[in-house]
């Protein structure tokens, strides 16, 4: 949970929006406010409109911070993420942020990080690969999509592509590609690996560390109407950290990055 003295809600103006195609778009504007505090993992919630349509605003992970910029990834979804998308630069935007908690960076020692993502799970990645590369960690990313149009992010650093169809890189999924390539990648020093992506992904992720005692953290995704643990409407149940039993969080205080062995397999 972040203390809320760096939580800042902000009238900012979009500077830059760029479709990446099947129906992404970069967004960027400039927020001192936020970009001081953020870390990956962080998202920040959007109003997207001055008006009450939509109502609630939309949860999105922090993608990049250069300087006093701030740049996320969205989809269009639905009418909410389509009116962001469409928007160009000169926008209005109210966003809050940063919210959340971030990646361990610093925990336990390890060499190597291994990004997985699929889908916009990328978005957080960006941002968090240059945080580790800062420190000295060794990074690989490894993403997956069902085709060559799903993979948005290709400038990122040791990039491994799969798709369900074959269309681009390995054929199959992220995980069946991280299957096929740990021993490779895993060759400088200890390994951690960091997650974002659909849930089904997250899951077989979280067996498979398991299974080679790896620590992973994982971001979830989940609707977020307010951001700051009043609306409850990103709940969700997940195995004590003592293993036994289990309790309902909420994403927007004690995530939305878990550790990924608590995730109900």
């Amino acid at each position: 949970m972040r203390p809320d003295s760096t939580i800042s809600d902000n009238t900012v103006t979009i500077t830059t929006s760029r479709c990446l195609g099947q129906d992404v778009s970069l967004i960027e504007f400039h927020c001192p406010e936020i970009a001081r505090t953020a870390r990956p993992g962080n998202f920040v919630n959007i109003k997207i409109s001055p008006n009450n349509e939509p109502l609630l605003r939309r949860p999105f992970s922090i993608h990049s911070v250069d300087g006093d910029s701030v740049a996320i990834m969205a989809k269009s979804v639905g009418r909410g993420t389509t009116l962001l998308c469409d928007s160009p630069a000169g926008t209005e935007l109210q966003v809050l942020g940063p919210l959340g908690n971030a990646f361990t960076t610093d925990k336990p020692h390890f060499e190597t990080a291994l990004l997985i993502s699929g889908g916009i799970g990328t978005a957080p990645m960006l941002f968090l690969e240059k945080t580790l590369l800062a420190a000295g960690k060794k990074v690989h990313h490894v993403i997956g999509g069902k085709t060559k149009k799903d993979i948005q992010i290709r400038n990122l650093t040791n990039c491994h592509i799969a798709t369900e169809d074959g269309s681009d890189g390995f054929r199959g999924n992220a995980i069946d590609l991280l299957r096929e390539k740990i021993e490779q990648l895993a060759v400088s020093g200890p390994v951690k690996v960091f997650a974002c992506g659909p849930n089904p992904m997250l899951k077989a992720l979280a067996v498979f560390c398991q299974q080679k005692n790896l620590p992973c953290e994982a971001s979830l995704e989940s609707i977020m109407g307010c951001g700051i643990g009043i609306c409850y409407g990103c709940s969700v149940e997940l195995k004590n950290l003592s293993g036994h039993g289990t309790s309902t969080i909420l994403l927007c205080q004690e995530g939305p990055v878990i550790e990924a062995g608590r995730l109900l397999i």
